[in-house]
């Protein structure tokens, strides 16, 4: 452990240890060297340590991120913003504005991303012809907020051969009107034909990498995930490593349906970090999402709502619907237990929860070591109460997206019904069984603050400023250690990262209020001031 010595002092320091509350501390290089009093770590210091007055803020272990898609973050920065959209034709407008900011070289596809049919004043999503008015001369998709779903225009559909004749992949839909493709997918259907879109250039996208890993550490997180690695992921990764500019340490888990094929090309980096990356295990999907009505219910939806199913003809007591059947995800869990890999698997509904721990007994009664790679449950939107004892018997790790009761609590109220939307992310439930959970924003899908939403498991306002789910509210100190401590829990660097302790990483971030002590109301306003990666300052706020 050498290098320079940073002193912090001058203001609370929170180390989410057990360890007491510390006067300072001191690092060394890329390390913690000690915590204590002020005095013995001055001493300690020597007079050639920089001192780091923080000037009454705290100081803090640096966020880890559960769970996001670090590449689709940096896709974002290269195109058209469609959030908060409102109408069909703001769609339009700035598909149409983008465009002429940034005109599609030959060859290359127009792309929108972060629409939400639940914020459109047409109450659906949109259409081919939505998109092929704003660009009838070139390719163009845009993406749902979710993910999960998304739109082709007339020229796209064509270049991807989808015809009136096409059938949907299981677990997908491809939208039908008077025997044509209306443009719009959802689920398999959507993420098959989406990885067939050209990429941007590699030079684009290096940018977009950069912009990306800056907005990170803007929200104090040093610790972030590919969530899913596929094939032309790896092909960027390639392009990332090469070029030396990865800072923030990225996990990444493969495509469960090209995971071998990964794991071979990228074996140097399955045994630890290499060049702040490594390739950490598997993803696989059971279901959608919960706000777009494609999440695997036990019971139906209600009736359909604003920005529903209608639209698509589904029939009364529409439960959502899995992506693989069970002897696929058996094979996969398995799988993934034999040969010791972590595996991560989407599952916002309740049916697609217990899919997953019915898989896991099966795994389980062969004898197989699958707790020992300490499955992750992603997002676990309605994980039911009565499903919680298997699931920490199973050793199954929770990672809940919490800041759904902000984002679209009222759309669960409307799709849901208020007793089951108040139940979504049931942290509280989860904290009272002892079971470990993280937090996470599955990001682009919303920005990776993490202070927002250690607000949202806090107070669970919704944007009307309804409280959903009182009970289910956990105090300020358990919703840090979801973002901290078991963060670095269920990436196996429990001994390295999450806490200020002598030994670990000093991935720290200064915050300009204590948390602890700030009123509950006020938690998502308060700012990151600067954030360290391995002793390095790469973020400060201007």
């Amino acid at each position: 452990m050498e290098g320079k010595r940073k002193l912090f002092y001058n203001g609370p320091i929170v180390t989410m240890d057990e360890g007491g509350k510390p006067q300072a501390v001191l690092t060394e290089g890329s390390r913690i060297l000690a915590a204590g009093s002020f005095g013995e770590l001055r001493e300690m210091a020597g007079p050639g340590a920089e001192l780091r007055d923080l000037e009454g803020h705290t100081l803090m272990p640096a966020f880890i991120d559960p769970h996001s898609h670090f590449t689709a973050c940096a896709n974002s920065f290269l195109e058209a913003d469609l959030e908060g959209a409102a109408s069909f034709d703001e769609i339009e407008r700035r598909l149409r504005e983008f465009a002429v900011e940034n005109p599609p070289a030959p060859g290359r596809w127009l792309r929108g991303g972060k629409y939400d049919q639940n914020e459109l004043a047409e109450g659906r999503h949109p259409t081919r012809a939505v998109l092929d008015q704003a660009c009838p001369d070139c390719p163009a998709v845009i993406s749902h907020q979710s993910g999960h779903m998304g739109v082709f225009n007339t020229k796209a559909l064509k270049l991807l051969g989808v015809t009136g004749d096409t059938i949907a992949p299981e677990g997908g839909v491809i939208a039908m009107e008077n025997g044509e493709p209306t443009g719009y997918m959802e689920e398999a259907a959507f993420v098959q034909y989406l990885q067939k879109v050209p990429m941007p250039a590699p030079q684009d996208f290096l940018k977009a990498y950069e912009r990306a890993q800056e907005m990170y550490f803007s929200y104090g997180i040093t610790t972030a995930q590919e969530g899913m690695m596929t094939e032309a992921v790896g092909g960027l990764y390639r392009l990332l490593l090469a070029s030396g500019l990865l800072k923030l340490d990225v996990t990444a888990y493969a495509d469960i349906k090209v995971g071998h094929k990964l794991m071979e090309e990228f074996q140097d980096y399955t045994k630890g970090y290499r060049q702040h990356f490594r390739l950490g295990g598997y993803k696989m999907f059971l279901d959608g999402s919960p706000q777009g009505r494609t999440a695997w219910l036990r019971r139906p939806y209600e009736a359909a709502s604003t920005g529903g199913s209608s639209d698509l003809g589904r029939e009364t007591g529409y439960r959502g619907y899995p992506v693989l059947d069970d002897e696929a995800v058996y094979r996969n869990l398995k799988m993934a237990a034999a040969e010791g890999r972590q595996i991560l698997t989407h599952c916002n509904g309740d049916a697609a929860c217990g899919q997953l721990l019915d898989q896991c007994k099966r795994v389980e009664k062969e004898g197989l070591p699958l707790a020992a790679v300490r499955p992750v449950m992603v997002h676990a939107q309605m994980l039911g109460a009565d499903q919680m004892d298997e699931l920490k018997r199973l050793g199954v790790i929770p990672s809940f997206f919490v800041a759904h009761v902000y984002h679209w609590g009222e759309i669960h109220v409307k799709n849901l019904g208020l007793s089951r939307a108040g139940a979504i992310s049931p942290a509280a439930s989860a904290l009272k069984r002892e079971i470990l959970f993280t937090f996470h924003q599955d990001s682009p899908v919303i920005r990776p603050d993490m202070m927002e939403t250690v607000w949202c498991a806090v107070n669970r306002r919704t944007k009307s400023g309804r409280i959903l789910g009182e009970t289910e509210r956990i105090p300020v100190y358990e919703a840090l250690k979801a973002v901290t401590v078991n963060g670095a829990y269920q990436y196996f660097e429990e001994e390295t990262k999450g806490t200020i302790a002598p030994g670990k990483a000093a991935d720290l971030m200064i915050l300009e209020e204590n948390p602890l002590t700030a009123e509950p109301e006020d938690l998502k306003e308060i700012r990151v001031l600067e954030t360290v990666k391995e002793g390095a300052t790469v973020y400060r706020r201007k």
